[in-house]
């Protein structure tokens, strides 16, 4: 099994680097395509939301999105204050978002009865605001241009209220919908943040995931039942959302690492891949 060949730090360290290439390509792609806005589909860790109010999905339609800064010590290990600084959490950023754009998408997405939650504003900064799912995508794949952002946050980890597969395609393909009927001219990207199987690796369940994707298998990703979509997993609900908005779209290119981390097969699926 996978589980009994753990990566050396050596074999730990190459999957790094092609994942970092990866990165670098999708940038590069992003860059080429040059969009107006980019929709960022992630998932909220409790950096915006609570279990006092915890929408199934809700669409940011401000003037500007504000990250949450993540609280250090003098103990917090260096490699710790890499991860939040690359995170974009290391301070309260500030992004532009489409107000006008986001408003009429979530009016729109309400007129084909999906009910959507929406924030306008991010209030008790810094103890409050927008996660990594999507200061990680704006700080590493933007290459520092201010490119407007929607930001669509699903629930994907806390129930009772997290919606199902079926749901999540469906609405990608009524968000598709909605951006081309759009009175709108912005070129528009949509970006899928989070990763595959985690915090357990399932080489399996993320082969299905990307095998539908590359071929338009709607069946296979709306019948994801929810057991197999659980902890990080869960994001792969992110990926299925974006999954029914590039219907039609072609898959450029597409890689995979299942990267372990530990004998008992912790680690993390992840995936890259283009579709234009």
């Amino acid at each position: 099994t996978p589980y009994t060949e753990i990566a050396t730090v050596e074999q730990f360290q190459a999957k790094e680097e092609a994942s970092q290439k990866a990165l670098d390509r999708i940038a590069a792609d992003l860059a080429r395509v040059a969009p107006d806005i980019v929709i960022i589909v992630g998932d909220d860790h409790g950096e915006l939301f609570s279990p006092n109010n915890m929408p199934a999905v809700a669409i940011f339609h401000g003037d500007e999105l504000l990250t949450k800064q993540w609280d250090v010590t003098p103990k917090t290990p260096d490699y710790r204050l890499t991860v939040i600084k690359g995170y974009a959490m290391d301070a309260v950023h500030r992004y532009p978002g489409a107000p006008d754009f986001a408003a009429d998408l979530i009016a729109r997405l309400m007129a084909r009865n999906f009910d959507v939650g929406s924030v306008k504003l991010v209030e008790n900064s810094p103890q409050y605001g927008l996660g990594h799912a999507y200061g990680f995508v704006i700080n590493r794949v933007f290459g520092g241009r201010a490119i407007p952002v929607v930001p669509i946050l699903l629930n994907t980890y806390f129930p009772p209220n997290v919606p199902t597969a079926a749901r999540c395609y469906d609405m990608g393909v009524a968000i598709r919908e909605a951006i081309e009927e759009s009175k709108s001219d912005a070129r528009v990207a949509i970006v899928a943040s989070g990763g595959l199987s985690h915090f357990v690796v399932d080489e399996e369940l993320d082969a299905r995931v990307i095998s539908a994707m590359c071929t338009g298998d709607a069946d296979s990703l709306r019948s994801l039942p929810a057991g197999a979509l659980n902890s990080g997993s869960s994001e792969i609900l992110n990926w299925i959302l974006v999954a029914g908005a590039i219907v039609g779209l072609t898959n450029r290119w597409m890689e995979y690492q299942p990267i372990y981390r530990t004998p008992a097969g912790t680690g993390i699926g992840v995936g890259f891949g283009v579709w234009e």
